[in-house]
């Protein structure tokens, strides 16, 4: 293995609160320099404030080495000329969209792309059926999901994420999404290619069974299944089989020369 991918949320950290020796797993993946990209399906919030987010937690990263849907989706939506969009995203996120021109909130017409991410207590009904009125205008615009991530553990307990709202819509509308985050082929090709990593030799880290390790999985990637965050013990007995499993990222050292003891 030449490369890793990391997920964040439930990995590094669980809400507020750093995963055990997180940081230390990460110093030695810097000190084998071992390239390795993070990526995340939040779009909660910017990448500048996952950076400070992790910062607070001991671990130092830059911008340029989180990848996130709204990246993917403003690169994807550049190459084709979109730029009129509906955004259904926390309005911090709003600042990691390039080259799109946002339609008003109240806006029920107009858009060529209607992108929903994670908006948490922001869903209400009249929000999803402005939504809904988007998607159903003429000229029909373009669904697109900022990840497909089903649900995700908060301090409080789980909590739903952007992929039943998408779900929704789609059921209403009968628009099938564009996925421009995990568990979509392309957003792991995106992080592939920023690396310029082949897939066979790139790791991805996970505590979500489907959006990180099926996804992975289907990009090619070999795959590492953390026992924190979201992970439940109902996930071991899926069809899914992550090439390996862990406590947590601070079992990735002793896992990696386990398994790759040339490069340990």
């Amino acid at each position: 293995m030449n490369a890793i991918l990391i997920d964040l949320d439930g990995v590094l950290y669980q809400g507020d609160e750093p995963i055990q020796k997180a940081d230390q797993a990460i110093d030695w993946v810097r000190r084998r320099a071992i390239p390795h990209l993070y990526v995340t399906n939040t779009t909660s919030r910017p990448r500048a404030a996952i950076v400070d987010k992790l910062a607070r937690l001991g671990i130092a990263v830059e911008t340029d080495e989180i990848l996130t849907p709204p990246l993917a989706a403003s690169a994807w939506l550049a190459e084709r000329g979109i730029s009129r969009v509906a955004l259904f995203v926390n309005p911090s996120t709003r600042a990691d969209f390039t080259g799109v021109i946002p339609l008003p909130p109240d806006a029920e017409e107009g858009a060529e792309a209607v992108i929903l991410g994670d908006l948490g207590e922001g869903w209400d009904y009249a929000t999803l059926n402005r939504a809904f009125r988007l998607l159903m205008a003429e000229p029909g615009p373009l669904l697109i999901a900022l990840g497909m991530t089903r649900y995700w553990r908060a301090p409080d307990g789980l909590r739903l994420d952007t992929a039943p709202f998408v779900a929704a819509l789609k059921h209403a509308t009968g628009i099938e999404p564009i996925v421009l985050g995990k568990p979509a082929r392309p957003f792991f090709e995106a992080a592939l290619t920023a690396l310029r990593s082949p897939a066979a030799d790139t790791l991805m880290i996970g505590d979500d069974i489907r959006s990180d390790i099926a996804g992975a999985q289907a990009a090619g990637l070999k795959t590492l299944l953390v026992r924190t965050g979201k992970f439940r013990p109902a996930d071991l007995e899926t069809e899914i089989r992550a090439d390996g499993v862990i406590d947590s990222i601070a079992d990735l050292p002793a896992w990696w020369q386990r398994t790759d003891p040339a490069t340990s």
